[in-house]
């Protein structure tokens, strides 16, 4: 199921046959740096997480983490929207395979996300969790339009994370 298209990006919900990208996304040593390690260490448990995680979330939420791919099909990571246990709201989170940082890519992912949570699923806020010493990510939040509100700390890992917020009915940029 698509969600969003942008000029250079699909958008679309992960499937079972998405499990070896997902694979090599979640083992990525800046994914473990930034967000930290799943355990997933082959594709049948990558296959797994899909299952547990990814498809109870588009069940039970209506939404979720989305695969983000160029407009002719390669991979290049996720961003989507994630309810989060111990956290007051719905959070963006998004990852990108580290050959496509700085090129814009997650700015224009976070920003189809943002509209389809606003005009498709009618969130008025939305949350974002960042490690602390992640400034790339916590300076593309700031150009989306969040602001730092505090701290969160996780519930899975214990980790102090900072925490932003965005008001959806002013975003769009």
């Amino acid at each position: 199921m698509i969600i969003a298209t942008t000029n250079r990006l699909l958008l679309r919900r992960f499937e079972r046959a998405d499990a070896p990208f997902l694979l090599s996304l979640l083992n990525e040593p800046s994914y473990h740096a930034n967000i930290g390690d799943r355990g997933i260490r082959s594709v049948e448990e990558a296959e797994d997480y899909l299952r547990t995680f990814f498809e109870r979330s588009y069940e039970t939420n209506g939404f979720g983490l989305y695969k983000v791919e160029t407009r002719d099909g390669v991979p290049i990571g996720m961003c989507g929207l994630v309810n989060r246990d111990g956290l007051d709201g719905v959070d963006l989170g998004y990852a990108l395979m580290p050959s496509y940082w700085g090129k814009g890519f997650a700015r224009e992912a976070c920003l189809a996300v943002m509209h389809h949570a606003r005009e498709e699923i009618a969130l008025r806020q939305l949350l974002a969790i960042v490690a602390r010493h992640n400034d790339a990510s916590a300076g593309l939040l700031l150009r989306l339009g969040f602001a730092l509100i505090g701290d969160f700390l996780h519930v899975d890992s214990g980790e102090r994370l900072d925490l932003y917020r965005c008001n959806l009915f002013q975003t769009d940029q």
